[in-house]
């Protein structure tokens, strides 16, 4: 039986509905030319908080017990589910506690605290945010919403494949990028419901590749110190999203850091959206050849578009005043 089925994600819908964004689906006649594909882009960068992150945090926060609830939550992340935590917890009206990394992205701490949360800072490695988390949970007795492997998050992530699919039907290929899995174990369930024909490929940075090779080994890896520009999937696999994907997913694809950043610039310029480096970690493997899409109809999320511009607006400023 599976950890998440179809109606947790239905139900998941339900809930979120009154509060989550039904994202649109754009197309690009220059980027279908590009893969020689046809290519449709749910965009949950239009997502509140900018990314997928807030269907699940809403789903989790909504399902816990009132009681519970009252006492507020806790989660370690890099960001993106950091603020959706966070404005979560603040519709809902309890406090947020949200541990993240010495080195997350400046943009994504000062929105996370701009939502309501208390921020927590924590080393930048899978052991520090666990033990810090665990020390936050036990000193303010708050309910833990774990970032992707929360049964209860996997459903809610599985709602933007949902309506993916249900709008752009007979899907060969569905791309997603993978940091913890929580959005590619919830896409896999719903296409597995609704589109069965439809392969489930998983997108990766070589610099942290854990999920390509933990699935290939047959076991998890945790213990690595990650190095990429795509903050958000930086996590290792949870045990709960590592099952789903190992006893489903079609395949994962590895890109590097220059693949990153050129299907991101591609889809900056020729669709005018902005969309963050995570997101670009599923476009890489089309616009770089990697998969081979010709002819094919495939699905991509892109996951969010929190992006730092400080570095433009900072050298804009030197060479106004120069």
């Amino acid at each position: 039986m599976s950890l998440v089925a179809w109606d947790d994600i239905a139900s998941a819908r339900t809930r979120i509905s009154p509060h989550a964004h039904r994202t649109p689906i754009l197309t690009s006649s220059s980027l279908d030319h590009l893969c020689d594909a046809q290519i449709h882009f749910k965009c949950e960068n239009f997502q509140k908080t900018g990314s997928f992150k807030f269907r699940g945090a809403f789903n989790a926060v909504t399902c816990l017990d009132p009681e519970a609830r009252a006492r507020g939550v806790y989660a370690s992340s890099s960001g993106n589910f950091g603020q959706a935590l966070a404005l979560a917890a603040s519709i809902h009206g309890i406090p947020a506690h949200v541990v993240m990394p010495e080195n997350s992205n400046p943009l994504k701490v000062a929105a996370t605290k701009g939502y309501g949360a208390r921020i927590i800072p924590c080393p930048p490695t899978h052991r520090g945010r666990t033990e810090v988390a665990t020390r936050i949970g036990e000193e303010t007795g708050a309910a833990l919403v774990h970032s992707h492997d929360d049964l209860r998050v996997i459903a809610g992530q599985g709602t933007a494949a949902a309506e993916l699919i249900e709008e752009a039907s007979d899907l060969d290929l569905l791309l997603a990028p993978v940091g913890g899995g929580g959005l590619s174990s919830g896409t896999l369930i719903a296409a597995r419901h609704l589109s069965p024909k439809t392969k489930v490929i998983g997108c990766e940075p070589a610099g942290a590749d854990d999920a390509y090779r933990s699935l290939q080994e047959g076991r998890r890896i945790t213990q690595f110190t990650p190095s990429t520009i795509a903050d958000g999937l930086r996590t290792p696999l949870g045990e709960n999203t590592f099952a789903i994907l190992k006893d489903g997913i079609d395949d994962i694809v590895i890109v590097e850091e220059h693949e990153i950043l050129d299907a991101m610039r591609i889809v900056w310029e020729r669709m005018k959206i902005v969309i963050e480096p995570s997101s670009a970690v599923a476009v890489a493997p089309l616009v770089g050849g990697k998969i081979d899409a010709a002819g094919k109809r495939v699905g991509v999320i892109l996951s969010g578009g929190n992006v730092d511009f400080s570095v433009f607006f900072d050298d804009l400023d030197s060479r106004i005043a120069a």
